[in-house]
Formats: C-alpha cells, sequence, structure tokens
C-alpha cells in the first residue's frame, strides 16, 4: 500500500471516530401545562377578512384563546404547538378531527401569559367550551420556514 492510501484511511478513521464524539444540539420536546383559559371576540379589526376552512364564503367568527403557559425547563422555548379542543354550548365539536389549535412563536421561562387566534363557523352556539388544552415546545428553532 502507499503512503498515500495509509494517510488517507488514517485520515478518514480519526474523522469518523471524532464524529462519534460530536453530537448536533439536542432538540428536546418540553411539555408546557395551560391554565386559566378564557376566550373573547377579536376586534373587528382583527377579524377582518377571516378565512374559515370552507372558504371565504362561509361566515365565520373570530376569537382570541388567551391564558397561563407554565414552562418549566428553565430555558425559553420556541415553536410551541398548542392541542386542545373546542366545544360549542351544545358540546358539538367546533373543529372537528383537529387537536392542534396553533402555534406559541416563544415561550419564556416560568409562568406566562399567552394568546391564540382561533377562526369558528358561525353557525355554532356560544359559548364555546375549551376542554384538553396544552402545548409542547422546542429549546431552538424547528420550523425556520416561518420566520
Amino acid at each position: 500500500m502507499s503512503l498515500r492510501k495509509i494517510a488517507t484511511v488514517v485520515l478518514v478513521g480519526i474523522l469518523w471516530i471524532g464524529s462519534c464524539f460530536v453530537a448536533p444540539p439536542a432538540l428536546a420536546l418540553t411539555q408546557i401545562k395551560l391554565s386559566d383559559l378564557s376566550y373573547h371576540e377579536c376586534s373587528t379589526q382583527m377579524s377582518e377578512g377571516i378565512v374559515s376552512s370552507g372558504g371565504a364564503s362561509v361566515p365565520s367568527n373570530c376569537f382570541i384563546i388567551s391564558g397561563k403557559a407554565n414552562n418549566p425547563s428553565g430555558k425559553p422555548l420556541v415553536d410551541a404547538d398548542v392541542f386542545g379542543r373546542i366545544y360549542d354550548a351544545n358540546g358539538n365539536p367546533v373543529m372537528q378531527n383537529r387537536g392542534r389549535v396553533g402555534t406559541l412563536p416563544e415561550v419564556p421561562s416560568g409562568v406566562s401569559d399567552f394568546e391564540i387566534r382561533v377562526t369558528v363557523a358561525d353557525n355554532f352556539a356560544k359559548p364555546l367550551q375549551l376542554k384538553q388544552f396544552k402545548a409542547s415546545g422546542f429549546t431552538s428553532r424547528v420550523r425556520p420556514f416561518y420566520y
């Protein structure tokens, strides 16, 4: 074997061994407890031009869901998906077959306020019922195309 081939084999071996000890940063998923949930209708300006899943021709209402988010990780979290069930006054699901209701771009460590905008078809009876809300976020960006 030539000296050049031996050097190449040794270099590849060193790089392979080195790669075993170097790991990419962990993107740990952290659970965020949501509490004190409430909602109110969006302002006229905010609800202008809303489009529901049925298209612009379906009358719909805009609501802001708010509450407290408890991030126990000690680090700020980003890209937190919010999941929950929304029912109308008669117990009918408002967002059938859809558990994800929105995203929190940033959640600071500890307890903080949050708001999410949702669009609901006009034919659902109020008051709305907010159930089983929870969230989970990451320590670094996982959706770069949103920013």
